[in-house]
């Protein structure tokens, strides 16, 4: 504490040395005037909804902050790529666009925790994803290697000497301090942070740890991270599916994204369509409502598929194989009856008369044989 102290009476001495010219100037610099027409800052990332371009929700903006905090192995890594891949490419990858200008399309993404390998494999991941097979608007340096004071002088440096920079990712932003519970580095990062941002005109995107008790960004450094975060978003194993990846938003400035959820296929990190469904708990409900209905007509083509009519016995039985198949959810007798008077209300199931076999109704979606699960 009197370290600390110390400290704190060196900077405002330093500052009264300043000249008032000097003074003023700041002070000038920080006032804020109604009058004054200020810009929005722009969006560098986008979640996007292909139906409605008014329901697209920021993620990023430049001269801001995103946290995003996990428990350790839910796949943090995987969900940068998501993030990485649409800015490296300016393309929509996954639901999430990129949106850089030209002149700032230069990103730097650091890695303090995995040895060069790994890192390597996470560039490839970007690589893969964005289509770009060399990206030259994107340096990633492994700091495993350096001391926590070497990190932060050596990112500093990369900041304020990349040109067109943009964005910044940090991923073990702990590792550039050498506690998440020391307050004064935790202000300390969270600062130059802030300054950089804004001095810059970046989005710089962070990784934190949460607690193993609860879902709190770890330490003093996670409190300041998500007070000063524009975005803060979660990322969790699902509890009931253990290949799915959930991501939540946790506190936004802008309007929260929609949450979604992802797995991983051939190393590489993919949506899960209907996640609600899938990983819904044995003592969780399951409401058909929530899912799209051209999917559940597309679960009745493969149904008949390979007969035109069936007992309400068989229906049942082919009913619980195509959901499990195309949803990845197992539903039992009672679901797939309810599922089968569910269709029948809609008139995608036709019956003739008690104790007829059931047919398939018509459909208004002509695009059907598009979809993908």
């Amino acid at each position: 504490m009197t370290d600390n102290l110390i400290k704190v009476s060196e900077v405002i001495r330093d500052f009264n040395s300043q000249s008032d010219q000097s003074k003023e100037k700041l002070i000038n610099e920080a006032k804020i005037d109604v009058r004054e027409e200020l810009k929005p800052p722009e969006a560098i990332l986008l979640q996007i909804n292909s139906d409605n371009e008014d329901e697209n929700r920021i993620l990023c903006t430049a001269e801001n902050i995103m946290l995003v905090s996990g428990k350790a192995k839910s796949r943090k890594s995987f969900l940068l790529g998501f993030l990485v891949a649409p800015l490296v490419s300016g393309r929509i990858i996954n639901g999430v666009k990129g949106c850089l200008p030209a002149h700032k399309n230069k990103g730097i993404f650091v890695d303090t925790e995995q040895g060069k390998y790994h890192v390597q494999l996470a560039l490839k991941r970007i690589c893969k994803m964005s289509g770009v097979e060399f990206p030259n608007n994107l340096d990633v340096l492994a700091f495993r290697k350096y001391a926590p004071q070497e990190r932060l002088a050596l990112l500093e440096y990369a900041v304020y000497n990349t040109k067109n920079l943009g964005f910044i990712v940090i991923d073990g932003i702990k590792d550039l301090i050498t506690s998440i519970n020391n307050e004064e580095e935790a202000t300390m990062i969270m600062s130059k942070l802030m300054k950089w941002s804004e001095e810059l005109n970046i989005a710089i995107i962070i990784v934190l740890h949460q607690n193993k008790s609860d879902t709190n960004a770890r330490g003093h450094i996670g409190t300041e991270a998500i007070n000063k975060a524009e975005t803060h978003i979660s990322v969790t194993k699902s509890e009931s599916d253990n290949d799915v990846s959930i991501v939540e938003p946790q506190g936004c400035r802008n309007r929260e994204p929609e949450p979604f959820a992802f797995e991983v296929l051939d190393n590489l990190p993919v949506l899960v369509a209907d996640y609600k469904i899938r990983t819904e708990t044995k003592t969780t409900k399951i409401d058909f409502s929530d899912i799209e209905d051209h999917k559940i007509y597309s679960m009745l083509n493969t149904v008949f598929s390979n007969e035109l009519q069936y007992t309400y016995t068989a229906l049942v039985i082919q009913i619980k194989l195509a959901f499990k198949t195309l949803f990845k959810k197992p539903i039992g007798d009672n679901k797939a009856k309810e599922l089968i008077s569910y269709c029948k209300n809609n008139k995608w199931l036709l019956q003739a008369g008690n104790k007829q076999p059931y047919t398939q109704g018509n459909f208004e979606n002509n695009n059907l044989d598009d979809i993908n699960f």
